[in-house]
């Protein structure tokens, strides 16, 4: 396995990572990933992976000011349309992340962190970053384990960015299942 399959080569540009215009309108769109995606399907879910202390990866250490890859809070979730997956959630915050700097974060369950975020007047959001992800990159391993396939259609385009509240940071990352591209805008 090559490093740039299990590595993510994160762009600060969508330019990088060559998306198609449709592709590149969700990579790019700052606002909330669950209120867009809410306006795309019928019945909007998120379903909890996972919540655990676990090892940050390679390419997350540096996002969230450690040193080195180190012990983080992890989230995973699925973002489902219609009860198809369509975006993985992967979310990381320091080991030592206090419940003053993400109050809501430990008690989240199935709820949209992104709504959370985005309602907070105490959060700030960092810039965009774009990747396409391989088969073997640790996200994508997850996406076909939680989806019960040994193989998704390659590559996947991940977006993340940084939020901050208090002294607190987060890493927020987004993968994208090619379901995607079968979303239509609701009439409703």
């Amino acid at each position: 396995m090559g490093r740039s399959f299990t590595y993510a080569n994160w762009h600060d540009h969508a330019n990088g990572v060559d998306p198609s215009p449709f592709i590149r309108d969700w990579l790019t769109d700052r606002a909330s990933l669950t209120v867009k995606l809410i306006a795309h399907s019928a019945q909007f879910r998120v379903q909890r992976l996972h919540q655990r202390y676990a090892l940050c990866l390679a390419d997350e250490f540096a996002a969230i000011a450690l040193p080195e890859r180190r012990q983080v809070q992890e989230r995973d979730v699925l973002l489902r349309c219609d009860g198809c997956p369509i975006v993985l959630g992967h979310t990381v915050l320091p080991f030592t992340a206090t419940a003053s700097e993400w109050p809501f974060f430990g008690a989240l369950g199935e709820r949209s962190l992104g709504t959370t975020l985005f309602c907070d007047p105490l959060v700030k959001r960092g810039e965009l970053q774009y990747a396409r992800l391989y088969q073997e990159h640790p996200l994508v391993r997850r996406m076909c384990a939680a989806t019960g396939v040994s193989r998704l259609p390659m590559p996947l385009f991940a977006r993340r960015s940084t939020f901050r509240r208090k002294s607190g940071v987060m890493l927020v990352t987004e993968v994208f299942f090619s379901e995607i591209a079968a979303l239509k805008r609701n009439a409703h």
